[in-house]
């Protein structure tokens, strides 16, 4: 279990064979593996700085409709999945380590859901390995090419300075230090985010090398190709009018990626973090999405 993450609080909706582990190149990533093993599976993918415990609201709401979801430690955030490189956390790394957890699965397709960093991870999957999905759904994150086009014609670069203040070296992880805490704490409440949350999500990045990791994720950002061609799967959008990090020009402009049936949704008053304060709205909206395709499975 990772430093800093109580008994796994999905266990009580866990039953039937599950997978605690999987592994791609030599790393090996942690999972939470709940609901029916049977059932049609559902991955989830947390952001930064989350962990998958950002998904305990939702994921009983999902399993409860009978489906089987997995919610890894994604790479960085795994401590047996921890490279140092910035080159290691291209997308192309991130993308493919999701394709070994759907192997892992033993299914051939499942519904992917993604926010944060891993909704971009979502859209770059759905790119790579269309024939893998049955559906898409992001939380939050508009599509990689709606982000650049509102970054170069809208305000979405004020609103993603911190990116650049990433790529940095060793100062932002000096946000994870004692003297820094309390100010990266009261950051994140002032983004809308619960202090329980954020216990669950900064005592893991304290491990050593872990808040290097995570923020490598934006360090490989330059080091990333960018894929082309349009999103070729069903596909819903979920954007919180209040997120602090993602402006509206993005999120408008993403169907235009969509070469598929697409739906978006905009929830008024909701802030960046939907998983963690928002699971009553979103679960029903996914579950409607996942029953529109695939036949409901």
């Amino acid at each position: 279990m990772p430093a800093g993450l109580s008994p796994n609080p999905l266990a009580r909706v866990v039953y039937g064979p599950c997978m605690h582990e999987f592994s791609r190149g030599g790393l090996v990533f942690d999972v939470t593996d709940a609901g029916p093993s049977d059932g049609p599976v559902v991955v989830l993918l947390h952001g930064y700085p989350e962990n998958r415990s950002s998904w305990v609201a939702l994921t009983p709401l999902l399993t409860a409709a009978g489906y089987r979801v997995l919610a890894p430690d994604q790479r960085g955030y795994s401590p047996r999945a921890r490279p140092m490189r910035r080159r290691d956390y291209r997308m192309d790394e991130l993308v493919d380590d999701v394709l070994a957890l759907v192997d892992a699965s033993g299914t051939r397709k499942v519904h992917l859901v993604g926010h944060d960093w891993g909704g971009g991870v979502a859209w770059g999957f759905a790119t790579a390995y269309p024939d893998r999905l049955h559906t898409v759904s992001s939380l939050t994150t508009p599509h990689p090419r709606a982000m650049l086009r509102a970054m170069v014609t809208g305000t979405q670069a004020f609103k993603s300075w911190y990116m650049f203040m990433f790529q940095l070296p060793v100062v932002p992880e000096l946000a994870y230090q004692p003297r820094m805490e309390p100010r990266l704490r009261a950051t994140l409440r002032d983004t809308g985010l619960s202090d329980d949350a954020i216990d669950r999500y900064i005592t893991p990045l304290r491990e050593p090398g872990a808040a290097r990791a995570a923020i490598n994720w934006y360090r490989g950002m330059p080091l990333s190709r960018p894929r082309g061609g349009s999103v070729e799967v069903p596909a819903l959008y979920i954007y919180a009018t209040e997120d602090r990090f993602l402006g509206r020009k993005a999120a408008d402009l993403t169907g235009r990626y969509v070469a598929a049936p697409y739906r978006y949704e905009v929830l008024a008053g909701k802030s960046h973090w939907l998983p963690e304060e928002a699971p009553d709205v979103v679960a029903p909206l996914l579950l409607e999405h996942f029953a529109a395709h695939s036949g409901g499975r």
